[in-house]
């Protein structure tokens, strides 16, 4: 028997089913190739500050990065790209890199580093789910990550700083969602009928920004204009991450069905008795008629003989 595939994730919330885009595109890659995984968030543990996420644990190894893990679930035969062509799987790790170099950094800013995100929804939701004292270091050791990782690939002489940087990347961020956009036109998907990686990237990356209540975001506003991309996440969030409707909903719902097969069994037997009752009653007068007819004949008959007929 294979053994069972764990995935390591941050958890869910803002109507998405994790809030971290690392975890949501793997999320999305296991939803599309159907590999069957168990779900293990880190919120509230200790591996907040200690594991790499996401991370999935198959049997003795465990592997980490996006890439990395798609990689590995395709040898194990979970593979969204098979029916791709060269050019389309071409394009795929163009446009996988596209969104590295121009939306992330745009994104990281976003979430991590903008003062007024930062401080009212990024580091609020991040220290929550994480133990004491750990809500302190792991919200900070991950916005300085951030702001590292935006230093290092768009900070080149002579920008050194951050707000020297900002404009940069917002407009690469915004021309990025721009061809995105035209690329995906009217489909749902970016190939074909079926979603692939590179679907799962772009949801990865864009769920976040479309979902999270922002208190300020310029780069938001503009996914909002762009109708097809929230469609697109919509879409797959209503066709892959449908949650199972409540138990008291189902209860309710099979009470319901109950109560109307209790109403129509009434209603029936009250209809096979009425139908009884009036055939007995018919029945009952067919009975009263013959024995009337039988009276008055037979008084006829006895007074016809006592007139000497």
């Amino acid at each position: 028997m294979a053994a069972a595939m764990e995935l390591r994730c941050w958890g869910a919330d803002w109507g998405l089913p994790s809030v971290h885009t690392e975890s949501l595109i793997v999320l999305a890659y296991t939803k599309f190739s159907g590999a069957k995984v168990t779900v293990s968030p880190v919120d509230w543990t200790w591996k907040t500050i200690t594991a790499t996420i996401p991370e999935l644990l198959f049997g003795d190894s465990a592997v980490q990065e996006p890439t990395q893990i798609l990689n590995f679930l395709r040898k194990q035969r979970f593979n969204a790209d098979y029916e791709l062509t060269a050019r389309q799987g071409a394009d795929t790790m163009a446009y996988i890199a596209l969104l590295e170099e121009k939306l992330r950094p745009a994104l990281l800013h976003t979430f991590w580093v903008d003062a007024e995100n930062y401080s009212n929804l990024t580091r609020p939701w991040f220290a929550s789910r994480s133990p004491f004292p750990l809500n302190f270091l792991v919200p900070r050791r991950l916005a300085g990550g951030a702001l590292s990782r935006i230093l290092l690939t768009t900070g080149e002489a002579p920008l050194h700083r951050i707000s020297e940087v900002e404009g940069k990347i917002y407009s690469d961020a915004k021309e990025c969602l721009n061809l995105l956009s035209y690329r995906l036109g009217t489909a749902n998907y970016f190939f074909g009928n079926s979603p692939t990686s590179l679907d799962a990237f772009v949801f990865g990356f864009l769920a976040p920004l479309h979902k999270a209540s922002l208190p300020s975001s310029p780069l938001q506003s503009h996914l909002r204009q762009l109708d097809n991309l929230t469609s697109f996440c919509d879409n797959i969030l209503s066709v892959y991450f449908s949650p199972p409707p409540p138990i008291q909903d189902t209860m309710d719902a099979n009470l319901q069905k109950l109560t109307q097969l209790v109403n129509k069994e009434s209603n029936l037997i009250e209809k096979v008795l009425l139908l009884s009752f009036s055939l007995l009653l018919h029945g009952f007068m067919v009975a009263l008629g013959t024995y009337r007819l039988s009276c008055v004949y037979g008084v006829f008959s006895f007074h016809a003989r006592a007139c000497g007929h």
